[in-house]
């Protein structure tokens, strides 16, 4: 049997809504765009949201509309992928790495602490796989020292904390509907806030900094006439990528909880292995965009890498979450080693594998999945 580590989930009411888009005419940034933003603010109960073209350009824009730059310092977690801190590159600013903590892989509330700063301007905090990180030790933390939080909620989507959906918490949230996410328009993000200022600044920032209403200049109506106000970016949505996401809105909590059985259904299996040390959900409802399984290297004779290689063997793809920023040889270049100051990290690092997880994995492929991941477990214990 040969499982791959994701195939997104597309129905015919998803392709029929793409469709209808191409059909339509108006393939761009258009009405379906504008409705998508309504039914997401409605979904998600906030006032205000753009969409973009990915998640790492809402992050852009977040910061942009902050006005971070020269000079300013933006605490982001250690483990994460590269966007959450090249983002702060942009705009000149400096990405300052934080320790994990080894249970949840979500950003140290402690380390957090220790890395503050008077240049310290704003804390990114990415809810890992879906778990929710400690928001409110961090909401503490930016409203003690007059921080912004944007939350990178890439994973978070639909996952909430204390009964609010992450991402809707701090200042600024940004989502992600790349292909491997619950909801998935192939590529595409968007921001959310409460601040109509900022949403107003982000709206002509992701189109190149022109007026508001300037992609109705083709449309009935419209004028050739607009402004470019400043700066902005090519990071629009389309109308394709729009229906897609509003049909997938309708099912996302569904294919939420097909995730969550899966998950549970690993905690039972790899909890009775003292090899494996399964992923569990501290506090609230993860949306559990990964599942990351870790090994017991104490008690294996064979590594991490080694035991990906044993399950791919066996027809099994896997990942890993993530490669650590300061290992990349661009943030070696710009901070030295920095190797020695992430225990945690490292810990998981040495440790984790992302096991296949997706809404259309059948009974059958989840327990080839276990029952691959205890052998080799059992075959290769010291």
């Amino acid at each position: 049997m040969n499982i791959p580590f994701h195939v997104p989930y597309i129905d015919d009411d998803d392709i029929a809504a793409a469709v209808a888009a191409i059909k339509s005419g108006w393939t761009t940034m258009g009405p379906k765009t504008l409705e998508f933003e309504q039914e997401f603010a409605r979904y998600v109960r906030m006032p205000y949201t753009v969409a973009v073209s990915s998640c790492t350009a809402a992050l852009h824009v977040a910061l942009k509309v902050l006005d971070l730059g020269a000079g300013d310092e933006v605490i982001v977690p250690a483990n994460t992928f590269v966007a959450t801190a090249e983002v702060v590159e942009y705009c000149g600013a400096t990405p300052v790495f934080a320790d994990i903590n080894k249970d949840t892989h979500c950003i140290s509330v402690d380390s957090i602490c220790r890395l503050l700063s008077p240049k310290t301007k704003a804390l990114i905090p990415v809810h890992f796989a879906g778990h929710p990180c400690d928001m409110d030790a961090i909401m503490d933390i930016a409203l003690k020292d007059n921080l912004y939080v944007i939350e990178d909620a890439a994973h978070a989507l639909p996952s909430w904390y204390k009964g609010t959906l992450a991402g809707t918490i701090g200042h600024i949230g940004c989502y992600s509907f790349y292909a491997t996410k619950t909801l998935s328009t192939g590529e595409g993000g968007m921001l959310v806030t409460g601040n109509e200022e900022w949403a107003k600044r982000a709206q002509k920032l992701r189109l190149h900094g022109m007026n508001r209403d300037a992609w109705k200049r083709y449309d009935k109506g419209g004028s050739w006439q607009y402004d470019v106000e400043e700066m902005g970016y090519k990071y629009n949505m389309t109308d394709i990528a729009a229906a897609m996401g509003l049909s997938q809105l309708e099912k996302v909590e569904m294919l939420q909880k097909k995730r969550e059985a899966i998950a549970k259904r690993y905690n039972e299996a790899f909890a009775e292995s003292d090899a494996l040390i399964p992923y569990k959900v501290k506090e609230g409802v993860s949306a559990w965009h990964l599942y990351p399984l870790k090994i017991n290297k104490e008690v294996l004779s064979i590594s991490r890498d080694e035991y990906i290689v044993k399950l791919e063997e066996r027809g099994i793809k896997t990942s890993v979450h993530f490669i650590p920023l300061y290992r990349f040889s661009y943030f070696k270049r710009r901070f030295g080693d920095m190797t020695h100051n992430f225990s945690n990290c490292e810990w998981v690092f040495e440790r984790e594998i992302s096991l296949p997880m997706y809404p259309s994995m059948t009974d059958e492929q989840v327990e080839y999945v276990i029952e691959n991941v205890i052998s080799i477990a059992k075959k290769y214990r010291r």
